[in-house]
């Protein structure tokens, strides 16, 4: 059946995987982002069943206009995916309040706003689906990344509290824990440990994969099989869940 899926920070990376693995699904798609080109190109790779809406999930009022703006394209949302996220860097005792209070915006308040949002008419309706895009960083700790698994840890709190409160609704909240994935995120931070440390691409790679068992990266279309396992019928009993997609990392 199609549905109406609002994917945020769906530009690049998870977010576009995402996009074309519910696009394939037969999916209306409106894709959410503060940039608006990334998300034209790929709705117009896509066609006329998905619409790119420049919004700022940080700001309840851009975050409304947004939904209105989808609404009116397709109907009630009701498939609703929290994919937009930061990950800034630094020991703790050098982080500016500033970047802390950004990382808790984007990554919290975030899923805070659009899943309020999304909630009413998925309530009405009798059916829903909320995929939030966490991390490993939600299931334990990483040194220099505190503010970012501060942030994760507090969104998985939340999908496990609200799955208990729709848990009789037809509505299920979840969350998707992926481990280090090829991305351009990760590339470009390759890319720096190169510069700063002088190591080999496949030294600074390392970095990344040597806490994967499986000794990779987890790739972005893996991430996106799972939220469209999460958004069907045959997963309609699973809700308040972390599904770790991490080589054994965390087992």
């Amino acid at each position: 059946m199609s549905r109406h899926a609002l994917i945020t920070g769906a530009g690049t990376g998870i977010g576009a995987a995402i996009a074309k693995q519910l696009f394939n699904e037969g999916h209306n798609l409106s894709l959410i982002g503060r940039r608006l080109e990334p998300l034209a190109t790929l709705a117009e790779t896509l066609g006329d069943s998905c619409k790119a809406i420049t919004g700022d999930v940080t700001n309840r009022q851009s975050v409304e206009a947004a939904f209105s703006e989808a609404t009116a394209n397709f109907g009630p949302v009701e498939i609703l995916v929290n994919c937009a996220g930061v990950a800034p860097s630094a020991p703790f005792h050098r982080i500016e309040f500033a970047d802390w209070q950004k990382t808790l915006d984007v990554n919290l308040n975030g899923v805070f706003h659009c899943t309020q949002i999304a909630l009413g008419n998925m309530k009405t309706a009798g059916w829903g689906r909320i995929v939030t895009i966490a991390s490993t960083a939600s299931l334990k700790g990483f040194a220099y990344v505190s503010g970012y698994c501060a942030s994760k840890h507090a969104a998985l709190g939340l999908t496990r509290a609200l799955a208990l409160e729709t848990a009789q609704q037809g509505i299920t909240v979840n969350a998707v824990c992926p481990g280090y994935v090829d991305t351009d995120i990760v590339r470009e931070s390759i890319q720096g440990i190169m510069a700063k440390t002088g190591r080999s691409e496949a030294e600074a790679l390392q970095h990344f994969t040597q806490s994967n068992p499986q000794g990779r990266l987890i790739e972005a279309d893996e991430v996106a099989a799972s939220v469209s396992w999460l958004c069907s019928e045959g997963a309609a009993s699973v809700t308040g869940q972390a599904i770790a997609i991490d080589g054994g990392s965390t087992a």
